[in-house]
């Protein structure tokens, strides 16, 4: 059972919120959200209700009161351990990739695949392994093994791409057969930079 010091410190982060920000949509003071956050003070049930209705829950789960939940059914698993990452927007020219100006919020990935940040897919350029809307997870290295998918970054556009490098250029190339391969050969190759590894994908049915 969540205690609500940790639910509330959850919530925020799940909505990409610093607690100043979050201090002003509820016109409360920041040291007000973090001594809530850190169980230094207990809300009264007038404030209760206002994260809840922010938040959009309902006040048992917003107070760790849920019920205990219902025995797994044969055949299924319950849900991994999860990890908030990072859900990245469109970059900022000149920025990281990670910069404040780019993230527009958190989103929830597996433990396992050791995230630091996911995309979303928009097109369908890498069909049919990756579909338009596919949150995709990704890994943040520098460099990947030829063939393996990787976020890369090329001024200031993010692309989701199979790597291919070779002496003299790059290749990014598209699994849609429709879409070319984008090359950059020489000088141009130091306008690739390689944001990280594909490790995961969710999609909703």
């Amino acid at each position: 059972m969540a205690a609500l010091s940790d639910m509330l410190t959850y919530l925020r982060k799940r909505q990409g919120l610093t607690q100043q920000q979050l201090a002003d949509k509820l016109n409360m003071s920041r040291s007000a959200i973090g001594m809530y956050e850190t169980g230094k003070r207990e809300p009264e049930i007038e404030v209760l209700e206002a994260f809840a209705d922010f938040y959009n829950v309902d006040m048992n789960t917003l107070t760790g009161r849920v019920p205990s939940p219902a025995p797994i059914p044969q055949g299924f698993q319950p849900m991994p351990p999860m990890d908030e990452v990072p859900l990245v927007g469109k970059i900022a020219c000149g920025s990281p990739i990670l910069a404040q100006q780019n993230v527009e919020g958190m989103v929830s990935v597996p433990t396992e695949w050791h995230a630091d940040f996911t995309l979303v897919c928009d097109g369908d350029s890498m069909v049919p392994t990756f579909q338009d809307g596919d949150l995709v997870a990704i890994r943040i290295q520098p460099e990947v093994e030829n063939g393996e998918v990787a976020a890369v970054r090329i001024d200031s556009e993010a692309t989701l791409k199979r790597v291919y490098l070779h002496d003299d250029y790059i290749e990014l190339r598209p699994e849609n057969a429709s879409y070319p391969s984008i090359i950059r050969r020489k000088d141009e190759m130091n306008d690739v930079h390689i944001e990280g590894k594909a490790v995961g994908l969710c999609r909703g049915l």
